[in-house]
């Protein structure tokens, strides 16, 4: 006799379980695309480094071009820029400033002295090149980490996935027919 089973009741939120269900479906993808690893590892490389950049709406069209330079995974690329986010933005565009304040050895901005617009346009151009030096230093570094973490781990999962889905065909041949 067949039994009914109804869906339980999950304890996880919903918008979790999308996620999870989003992330399990783009790791699917990319275990199973035909693409080298040296091919991915240079789009994500482009796209981490695109994605440190402070340029909105521009970052995507930078990553894939620096994928299309390097031959790297075009839709990968444009994937990656989303290490920045809305909800990292902040501390990752303040984390690059501070890195180009200490990489250029800039004299301190005086806040107090915004009396007039010229004084104001003045250091804003110098907060904006600091953060534009920082943030392309920043993803030069986290883009090249990317590309060799991503040489480095890529053939091991993609092993360990091909092994684990042989062993799932198999027990999926011997089960016993009902």
């Amino acid at each position: 006799m067949m039994r009914l089973s109804f869906p339980q009741p999950s304890r996880q939120p919903r918008w979790l379980h999308s996620w999870r269900r989003s992330l399990r479906y783009h790791y699917l993808r990319l275990m199973r695309s035909h693409s080298s690893t040296e091919s991915i590892a240079r789009g994500l490389g482009a796209g981490v480094f695109a994605g440190m950049l402070p340029l909105f709406g521009g970052q995507m069209l930078i990553a894939v071009t620096v994928a299309l330079l390097v031959r790297g995974n075009k839709p990968l690329a444009a994937l990656a820029t989303w290490v920045s986010n809305p909800f990292t933005y902040v501390p990752l565009f303040w984390f690059n400033f501070q890195v180009g304040w200490w990489l250029m050895g800039q004299p301190s901005l005086s806040f107090g002295e915004w009396q007039s617009w010229e004084k104001l346009l003045a250091q804003g151009g110098q907060m904006a090149m600091i953060l534009i030096f920082g943030s392309v230093w920043v993803g030069v570094i986290a883009g090249l980490l990317t590309y060799a973490l991503c040489l480095r781990l890529l053939p091991t999962l993609r092993q360990r996935f091909r092994r684990r889905s042989a062993m799932a065909a198999v027990s999926f041949l011997n089960r016993p027919q009902p």
